[in-house]
């Protein structure tokens, strides 16, 4: 397999975990980062060697670079993804894809009509305790699935807002507690209950100041298959408890915590039972982001982008596209839509 020349657009503290997975990729190597802010991309110069620009434009002339990190701001993504695009890159998009679904379309569109690979980062789909749920539930044991929750009471201080003026906006942020923090939960709950039928929401903000956005979300779902569910987001509990999935079947049930199976509960045993309840009931989680934003690990992150270039290498399909990406976007965004309008919401928007 060939080396892929990486570049990075937008050196906020996201990025930290885009370069560390890349510079521990067998076949990735990071070239090139850029940043309207020279103290930020000098860090990873500094770091890594690379060359820095202050135009993401220039940088993408560079004949070295085939696939590009959108680092930037929420709402920031579009115009950088659609320009890498454009430049015959492939390109990779951190959480959440784009704020609004016209903006994930545009960057989706863009990819499809230069041929390139879009990438949206959902880490959370990678770890093994993901893959062993997803395959699990994909098998018909726990029966007929009933209830999908996902849970995330995190804590942010006033000062995490404060500390950049694109948090908590609805310009730059697209959202609070939902679009910034939950959004991974929610994406691994509607990966592995399906899509959501309809749900009805409340959001509020009742813990920080010089915020527009929430920062505490309820919300009842009913998903196709007729299972119901629950989404809690905030990040006004203190001290920050790890992110929770709970999927309860009629044969079975299932809790992970960050990437801890906690509950592996079954009507019929079976061998690998054991195994997997001493190899994943152990605390292997961290802090989670629970409480601190850069207390997670970029191991997923790697893993994610080494199934990209892999699928690029032979010609196959990677695990979460644009279509895949634009899912827990349009779920938080019909939340929003269901507190405003106070009444259910039916999905598709």
């Amino acid at each position: 397999m060939k080396t892929y020349g990486f570049a990075i657009v937008g050196c906020g503290m996201i990025s930290e975990f885009h370069s560390a997975a890349i510079n521990e990729m067998e076949h990735g190597q990071l070239v090139a980062v850029s940043s309207r802010q020279a103290e930020n991309a000098q860090r990873l110069v500094d770091r890594y060697g690379v060359e820095a620009y202050s135009d993401y434009n220039q940088m993408l002339q560079r004949d070295d670079i085939d696939i590009v990190c959108v680092c930037t701001p929420s709402g920031a993504h579009m115009e950088p993804a659609v320009a890498t695009a454009k430049a015959g890159k492939h390109v990779v998009v951190e959480k959440p894809l784009e704020i609004t679904l016209d903006r994930c379309d545009a960057i989706t569109r863009a990819c499809q009509e230069n041929n390139v690979r879009l990438c949206a980062i959902f880490n959370s789909r990678f770890s093994e305790a993901s893959q062993i749920l997803k395959q699990t539930v994909e098998s018909g044991r726990l029966g007929r699935l009933i209830l999908g929750d996902a849970y995330v009471k995190w804590w942010r201080t006033q000062d995490y807002y404060d500390s950049g003026g694109w948090r908590g906006t609805w310009d730059l942020d697209g959202g609070g507690a939902l679009m910034n923090q939950s959004i991974h939960a929610i994406d691994f709950l509607q990966y592995l209950m399906g899509p959501v039928k309809s749900l009805q929401a409340f959001t509020d903000t009742l813990a920080h100041e010089r915020i527009e956005v929430e920062d505490v979300a309820v919300a009842v779902l009913r998903f196709e298959s007729g299972a119901l569910g629950v989404i809690e987001g905030t990040t006004a509990a203190y001290p920050g408890w790890l992110r929770k999935i709970e999927i309860s079947g009629t044969k079975g049930s299932i809790v992970l915590e960050d990437e801890d199976i906690v509950k592996w509960e079954f009507e019929e045993a079976q061998p690998i039972d054991e195994e997997i309840q001493a190899q994943f009931a152990t605390r292997r989680s961290g802090g989670g982001g629970a409480s601190d934003p850069r207390a997670i690990s970029h191991d997923n992150h790697r893993r994610q982008m080494e199934n990209l270039i892999c699928s690029i290498d032979r010609g196959e399909p990677h695990l979460v596209d644009g279509s895949e990406g634009r899912k827990a976007v349009e779920i938080i965004l019909a939340i929003y839509q269901s507190n405003q309008e106070g009444q259910a919401v039916n999905l598709p928007l």
